[in-house]
């Protein structure tokens, strides 16, 4: 998938130590791309945007525990 065109948004619950950040591009046709801001270049998971939307909602309905 190509990810050029990516605008990456940082996670407002990632901490500002340089710990635990995530980053995802919400901007692209029909994806929802999701990486660690740690290794840009590393891995990216990619949803559907209602796959995504629904873990947003589990996660703020504390159905998750993290």
């Amino acid at each position: 998938m190509d990810l050029t065109e990516a605008r990456w948004r940082k996670s407002s619950r990632s901490s500002g130590n340089g710990g635990d950040c995530v980053e995802v591009a919400d901007n692209l046709p029909g994806v929802v791309a999701v990486r660690d801001s740690k290794a840009p270049g590393g891995p990216t998971l990619i949803f559907a945007p209602g796959q995504w939307r629904a873990f947003v909602a589990g996660v703020k309905a504390g159905e998750f525990d993290i």
